[in-house]
């Protein structure tokens, strides 16, 4: 443990130590579709939030849990248009965000909502309701493993 602007927090010796606890402080889904990692056959990948090509850092503040598709959609983007308002706007940072303050889930769980241009900008640009997505999510939801109790909103 490091103190961190007087906050405690985990840094990992080692990039094996460091994935363990990237998909761990993910709960083992995309931090961006909330895609589990448990039942794909894909690996998923520890991503640069900021990209190296950007200077992006290796510290655990810059990386995030990502399913393959986020991650290659998402590629050196850091920034997308908002389809409502077409102003260019900031993607998803999920370790500067709450997740559930930019997206919401559909009546049946199968597509993601945007509720800002944030949210909005990062599904467009993330393709985050492709259908592959929609489909594994209507399959999760009637095996009621779907959505991630981590992404709904609790009053």
């Amino acid at each position: 443990m490091v103190s961190k602007k007087g906050a405690m927090y985990f840094e990992p010796k080692t990039k094996a130590a460091t994935r363990r606890y990237v998909i761990e402080r993910a709960n083992g889904c995309c931090e961006y579709c909330m895609s589990p990692q448990n039942y794909s056959e894909a690996y998923f990948a520890v991503e640069h939030i900021i990209p190296k090509v950007f200077d992006g850092k290796d510290d655990i503040d810059n990386l995030a849990f990502s399913c393959l598709g986020c991650n290659w959609h998402k590629a050196v983007k850091t920034v997308a248009i908002d389809p409502l308002s077409k102003e260019t706007v900031a993607l998803f940072n999920p370790r500067a965000q709450a997740w559930t303050s930019h997206f919401a889930w559909s009546e049946d769980f199968t597509e993601m909502i945007g509720h800002t241009p944030c949210g909005r900008a990062t599904i467009i640009a993330l393709k985050m309701n492709r259908e592959f997505l929609k489909n594994q999510r209507l399959a999760f939801a009637k095996l009621k493993i779907h959505p991630p109790k981590h992404s709904l909103i609790t009053a």
